[in-house]
This record gives C-alpha cells, sequence and structure tokens, in this order.
C-alpha cells in the first residue's frame, strides 16, 4: 500500500543535503532513508578485510575505500555507501566534488541482521547496474559465511559460499585470495 506524503526529492538537492549533513543518507528514486551504523562484529570483520585489501594492493592500479566513498549508479539513480569498494584504473567522480564515484569494480558488504535481506536481494540487485563492476562479495557477521558472485562474460552473475574458517577463496580482480580465519579473526560466534 502506498505511503501518503512521502517527501520526493531530487539527486541534486540530495548531494547539497547530503554533503551538509554529519550523518550518511541512501537516496534513490526521490526517497532519502538514514544508514544505520554498525557494531562490534561488523567493525572487526571490516577493519580485518580492509587492512588486507589495502596491503595487498598497496602499488597497483586498484584501490580500496571505506563505507564514507558515496557510490552513484546513473542507471538507476541510487546513491549509497557500500562498507568497501574497490577501484582499478582511473576513479571517476560524478562532479568536481570528488566525493562520489560511478566506477567501482569490486563491492563488499558486510551483512547484519538490519541489512541482510537488502544486501542480498534489493541492493545486490542495483549493483548489478554498475557495469564496471565484476565482483559482489557478501560477508556475514554473525556466523561465518561469505558469499562471492563473479559477473559472467555473458553478463550473468555466478555465486560460491565459503563456509569454514579453513576455507580461502579469490578476489579474481585484484588476483588476491582471503582466508575465512583473517577476515573473522577476533569476531565471537
Amino acid at each position: 500500500m502506498p505511503v501518503a506524503n512521502k517527501n520526493i526529492v531530487s539527486a541534486s538537492d540530495y548531494l547539497i543535503m547530503e554533503r551538509a549533513s554529519t550523518e550518511k543518507h541512501e537516496f534513490y528514486r526521490g526517497e532519502v532513508s538514514a544508514i544505520s551504523g554498525a557494531g562490534i562484529q561488523h567493525n572487526i570483520i571490516f577493519s580485518n578485510t580492509f587492512g588486507i585489501l589495502s596491503n595487498q594492493l598497496k602499488g597497483k592500479n586498484c584501490r580500496p575505500f571505506g563505507s564514507d566513498l558515496r557510490i552513484h549508479i546513473p542507471l538507476n539513480s541510487l546513491y549509497t555507501y557500500p562498507d568497501i569498494s574497490v577501484v582499478c584504473g582511473k576513479i571517476e567522480t560524478t562532479d568536481n566534488t570528488f566525493d562520489t564515484i560511478i566506477n567501482p569494480s569490486i563491492i563488499i558488504e558486510i551483512l547484519s541482521a538490519t541489512t541482510r535481506d537488502y544486501d542480498k536481494g534489493g541492493k545486490f540487485a542495483l549493483y548489478r547496474d554498475i557495469t564496471s563492476l565484476k565482483e559482489y562479495i557478501i560477508i556475514d557477521s554473525e556466523q561465518v559465511a561469505v558469499e562471492k558472485f563473479i559477473r559472467n562474460m555473458d553478463g550473468s552473475w555466478q555465486l560460491t559460499e565459503f563456509k569454514q574458517l579453513t576455507e580461502s577463496f579469490t578476489i579474481e580482480t585484484v588476483a588476491i585470495s582471503l582466508l575465512l580465519k583473517d577476515l573473522y579473526e577476533g569476531v565471537v560466534n
């Protein structure tokens, strides 16, 4: 059932508000939604993953970014803040403010109870409209579980799942192997 009195804003008004805000908001088709903070487990996994990527990508043509960097998907209007994004090659931005990118090669989301369904469903559907996106990785913060999606040559997406701390997986785009035990180091499950 439609909700009455929705405040629809333009993308340009959203950017003006967002750039002045001390909190983060997502924008989709004129609607603005606040983004909640993350718990301890989420932050430990983020730190572990981002640290590994930063070290492994040092001196290479790809650079990781944390959740303070906004991405925009022109094909569907979404502005959002992935937990980790990796850009390979030249960084493309929406304007000369240089705070919103449009060409991530890899996006990593860390699931929590409040983001699980969205990150695995609707948000991934929106992310698939990013033409530069080659891999989407979901790391669960409530259990040992990683889902890696890779875009095939025909545009379809292939899923591989990892559920044991002894397993590892490779981010093909940057040729980096990650051990689950390293991603989950310090996490109590």
